[in-house]
């Protein structure tokens, strides 16, 4: 079972071991959830880096995150979440997380501050 979301900046401080990624190891250990776009975002972040993509599989599946499709309920209310975000310039991938982190009744952890000074329904945790 999950105890967390995890946004694509958070999991990408932990894999290359930012201030924060202790926070997201934390997290790693007692078991999260990541979106498939925002694990799409990290993937897309370590192939830009160069990183083989058997060596991106590889690392990603030694995590053991708990991995959920961004189905038709989450795009309906990742796309609900726009009004209420669009001021602080959240991307669709935010937005995705933060479905997913509401949906669950988690907690969503982001590298990203401006999350905090969003007013919704859901906790967001910022690891740094």
């Amino acid at each position: 079972m999950s105890n967390c979301v995890l946004d694509a900046s958070a999991l990408f401080a932990f894999l290359t071991q930012e201030r924060g990624g202790e926070r997201v190891a934390e997290a790693i250990v007692s078991g999260a959830a990541i979106c498939t776009i925002n694990f799409s975002e990290v993937v897309s972040k370590l192939s830009e880096s160069g990183m083989p993509e058997a060596e991106i599989h590889e690392t990603l599946d030694s995590i053991g995150l708990t991995i959920i499709d961004f189905d038709v309920t989450l795009a309906c209310h990742a796309g609900l979440l726009r009004p209420l975000t669009r001021r602080a310039g959240l991307s669709l991938g935010d937005r995705a997380c933060l479905a997913l982190a509401k949906q669950l009744g988690l907690p969503a952890l982001t590298a990203d501050r401006v999350w905090k000074e969003l007013s919704l329904d859901i906790e967001v945790q910022v690891i740094r």
